[in-house]
């Protein structure tokens, strides 16, 4: 059985002998970078620099959230506003794969830029097993590619540590609660952040609508737990590449399909879709066409387990 504290007490210790010298760590604001930017800033202290990089595909009010609970974990931080540079580098790619390396390689570059900076020689991630298994590591067949897995160019010269590499969503849980980490509170979300919410071309337009019904869903289902609905282990919205013929007012229109996704899961590796009450789809429904006008004509959702899908869309 997995021992929270025996694992802190073995990984700072690991983390002490390895790293000599300042660290810069990704820190994204979700569980797995603050669990693993806590573990190291025991080991290391302030020779510790968080990284949060605004890529511009974050959810609504991110930013401004991430900052706030890095902040009160008490981390040396250091914010990046990179949204021109992401836009631009996913300009034309549409395949999942090249999104999620394009992303990965850009994220690389600038915590380069951003160690050249501080002199620092290594770069933890909170890379935990499902990303490295799902990216193909070991005999595994590849799925899809995780950005902090998937994207590391050849002339890359810092050293990545990464603390968490052996453990399940699960057991990273317990060791936020033992750090008074918030876990429950956030919805996991992907490295490429919306990137992966986008069917096809990444652009403003896409990431505004995205963001938007996101957002919707999220303050949905958190109204409906409050009244007793169980809370599913993630749901998200997702943007489909395909327009369908609509009516907005009196008037014909043609929007983007919106597709919504919820499941239950223990670890990530496995999950099955949440029986959500169509009361409630109906509510998320009703107020994402509203809010969306004429941009967003249809809403469906997903009754897909995993497998065969996968938890996101890419």
């Amino acid at each position: 059985m997995f021992d929270p504290e025996k694992f802190v007490r073995e990984e700072v210790e690991k983390l002490r002998e390895r790293l000599k010298g300042k660290a810069i760590i990704a820190c994204s604001g979700g569980v797995d970078s603050s669990v693993a930017a806590v573990l190291a800033k025991k080991a290391i202290g302030k020779d510790l620099i968080a990284v949060f990089v605004d890529t511009g595909l974050l959810r609504k009010g991110e930013p401004e959230r991430v900052k706030k609970s890095l902040e009160k974990l008490g981390l040396n931080l250091k914010f990046v506003d990179a949204k021109d540079e992401f836009l631009s580098a996913l300009k034309g790619v549409t395949d999942p794969e090249e999104k999620r390396k394009v992303i990965g390689e850009k994220f690389i570059r600038i915590f380069e830029r951003v160690a050249k900076q501080e002199g620092a020689k290594y770069l933890i991630q909170g890379t935990i097993a499902p990303d490295w298994i799902e990216s193909g590591g070991g005999l595994r067949d590849r799925i899809k590619s995780h950005h902090n897995v998937g994207g590391l160019p050849e002339d890359f010269d810092l050293e990545i540590v990464e603390p968490l590499r052996d453990i399940y969503k699960d057991e990273v849980r317990k060791v936020a609660k033992l750090f008074g980490i918030e876990a429950e509170e956030r919805q996991p979300f992907p490295g490429p952040g919306l990137a992966v919410r986008i069917i096809g071309e990444i652009t403003k337009e896409k990431l505004d609508v995205v963001r938007e019904a996101n957002a919707i869903m999220e303050e949905e289902i958190e109204k409906a737990c409050e009244k007793g609905m169980e809370r599913p282990w993630q749901y998200f919205a997702v943007l489909l590449p395909v327009k369908t013929v609509g009516v907005h007012g009196d008037v014909r229109n043609y929007g983007y399909v919106i597709a919504l996704r919820a499941v239950d899961s223990i670890d990530g590796m496995s999950a099955s879709y949440s029986k959500i009450p169509h009361t409630v789809l109906d509510r998320i429904s009703i107020r994402i066409t509203n809010t969306l006008g004429e941009k967003v004509n249809r809403v469906v959702y997903d009754v897909t387990n995993k497998p065969p899908g996968t938890i996101e869309f890419e």
